[in-house]
């Protein structure tokens, strides 16, 4: 046989003359089988084969060429690596071949083949006891560190049955979990241990256990420690290093996060926004309502004020309620003096007639029958008298010549029997020529009125109450409102006010309340002549006959001494113009008998003035 070709360890020559593949040291010898395929070695500590008796383990070592030769127990470096020396304790050299052993060699580990069938290794055995030295490492393998090695099982030695594999043999040899193919030779197996240096002399092996020496690095070789019958290796399982993530996505990923945390706080400040808004709504703030308020202030006001002016004259502003005849009313008065007469509108009284009640019901509550002292419809005022009452407090009276338009005035009534309402506004007009009653078809109920305009509200009720100015003082008695409809009525309808309220001046009021006082009359001034009330032009007509039958200029009279002449038309009064009759009878009444008064006049269209002393007239 030729030995192995350079370059090739372990090849050996074919009878063609080509160089067989190395097979993998330590596996079966071939031959065995019918195409020459080697067996691989099995895993250690398997079923062990039973000794020989030429005192090897197993199969005999057999060497052949190329491959395992020399005596037993010497291994092939299979590498064409010089031999390294021996050191001066060794029986032999690494590479070369070395005595028997004296003793049976115990040798676990160890694979044979025979006709293709792999041989179980040998049981594990103990060291010899004295100077056997172990088989020499391989170069470029790691041997055991201490224990017995393992020779290569000689060619053609025979092993005992084993049992057979589960596969067939590969015809290629093909290492299985794909190791190189057939035309690689198969890497040793070999386990880590620690390998004497070259040089270094190997003895007993209490010393190569008790100094393992160090060796050369092997070249690297990624099939070098593969067993593929190991139990393989477990590594722990490790966490995946983390995939840095894109910047962008990342970017969005937190300013989504921004937005929805942004979304929620505002979600959430809005809830608690309307809560607490409604919170505020129903009781103005949280917790308990507390509004801030005035203190207590002196109940004193400026005498020249409404609420001042009210102070002083509503304990002086009563109420009455009157009925009989049917007929029943409301309306007002005000205390004349301390004897208890009380100043009213004859239109108020005029529904007790001669039998009827008059209650009067005072400021402070207190009520007190009251009898008729004497009425005027013409004047439409009335004097009532109340008897068994102390303390009352007269309203001090004023001067209605003194009244301009524009100044402030105070109403005091009971408007729709609510006692004691107040109201306030200015005067609007004076000497407004007004007309009220004629509800009685002679006409006897008419009342002529030089009244004083006002926008205070005045309402059905406030009829005979005081009209007050700026300082408290009685200026008018309240009498009459223009109603929606255009009537005139000293009850003013049941419409209510607008704006147009007249009263009595006060003036007129005190002479005619004086002469009830003292006489139950009151005296109407007179010119003594007859109007013609149909005359639709302007001024007033002296009608052409007398209402009785008798001339229309009263002889002896004031007109007849003036030189008053029927059919004369007066067109002014002490210089104020006279559109009509009911005028001039105004103007008339707004005067006293026995005050002078220039009349213009025209006659046959010329224009004269006379002048004249009024004459008195008893009342009714």
């Amino acid at each position: 046989m030729n030995e192995g070709k350079p370059g090739t360890p372990g090849a050996s020559e074919g009878p063609d003359g080509d160089f067989e593949l190395a097979r993998p040291i330590g596996t079966a010898s071939p031959g065995t089988g019918p195409d020459g395929d080697y067996e691989l070695r099995r895993p250690l500590d398997t079923a062990a084969a039973p000794p020989s008796t030429d005192g090897t383990s197993g199969a005999g070592a057999a060497a052949g060429p190329g491959r395992l030769g020399g005596t037993p127990g010497a291994v092939a470096s299979g590498t064409g690596a010089e031999p390294t020396p021996a050191g001066p304790d060794a029986g032999t050299t690494i590479g070369g071949a070395r005595p028997a052993d004296t003793g049976a060699e115990h040798i676990t580990g160890v694979e044979t083949a025979e006709h293709g069938a792999p041989a179980a290794p040998a049981p594990r055995a103990e060291p010899p006891a004295s100077g056997h030295s172990g088989p020499a490492p391989v170069p470029g393998a790691e041997a055991p560190a201490s224990g017995p090695t393992r020779p290569a099982p000689a060619h053609g030695a025979h092993a005992p049955a084993q049992p057979r594999p589960l596969h067939d043999p590969d015809p290629y040899s093909t290492p299985p979990y794909g190791e190189p193919g057939p035309w690689a030779p198969a890497p040793p197996v070999q386990h880590p241990a620690a390998t004497p240096a070259h040089g270094v002399a190997v003895g007993a092996p209490e010393a190569v256990s008790a100094a393992p020496v160090a060796q050369e690095a092997p070249a690297a070789d990624p099939w070098a420690r593969y067993d593929p019958w190991a139990a393989p290796a477990v590594a722990p399982l490790q966490q995946a290093d983390p995939v840095e993530e894109d910047v962008k996505r990342r970017r969005g990923r937190r300013r989504r996060t921004l937005i929805g945390g942004a979304l929620i706080i505002a979600l959430v400040s809005g809830v608690a926004g309307g809560v607490v808004g409604v919170q505020l709504e129903r009781s103005g703030g949280i917790g308990a309502v507390e509004l801030p308020q005035a203190g207590v202030e002196a109940p004193d006001r400026d005498p020249d004020s409404v609420a001042g002016i009210a102070a002083q004259a509503l304990p002086s502003v009563v109420t009455l309620h009157v009925s009989g005849g049917g007929r029943a009313g409301t309306g007002t008065g005000f205390v004349l003096d301390d004897r208890g007469h009380i100043l009213t509108n004859d239109h108020v009284v005029e529904p007790a007639g001669e039998n009827g009640d008059i209650t009067v019901t005072f400021h402070s509550g207190d009520t007190a029958e009251a009898t008729v002292v004497g009425r005027d419809s013409g004047y439409d005022l009335a004097v009532v008298r109340v008897k068994g009452v102390r303390g009352l407090t007269p309203l001090p009276l004023g001067n209605s010549d003194n009244v301009q338009v524009g100044d402030p005035v105070v109403a005091i009534g009971a408007p729709f029997d609510l006692a004691g309402t107040v109201t306030s506004g200015i005067i609007s007009a004076r000497e407004r020529p007004i007309t009220a009653g004629g509800e009685k078809g002679d006409g006897s109920d008419v009342s002529y009125v030089d009244a004083l305009q006002t926008d205070a509200p005045i309402n059905p009720g406030n009829s005979g109450g005081p009209l007050l100015d700026g300082k408290g003082r009685v200026i008018g008695i309240n009498s009459a409102i223009r109603s929606a409809d255009g009537g005139l009525d000293p009850e003013g309808g049941q419409s209510g006010s607008i704006g147009l309220g007249f009263a009595i001046p006060i003036n007129q009021g005190k002479r005619v309340a004086e002469e009830l006082i003292e006489t139950g009359k009151a005296t109407h001034p007179v010119i003594g002549i007859t109007l013609d009330m149909e005359y639709s032009g302007d001024g007033a007509r002296v009608a052409a006959e007398g209402s009785d039958g008798g001339p229309p200029v009263s002889t002896g009279g004031p007109g007849a001494k003036a030189g008053i002449r029927p059919g004369d038309v007066i067109t002014e009064v002490d210089g104020r113009p006279v559109h009509s009759g009911e005028e001039l009878i105004v103007k008339t009444r707004a005067h006293r008998p026995g005050d002078r008064l220039e009349l213009t006049l025209e006659r046959d269209g010329e224009e004269r003035t006379v002048s004249l002393v009024l004459g008195s007239s008893g009342g009714g």
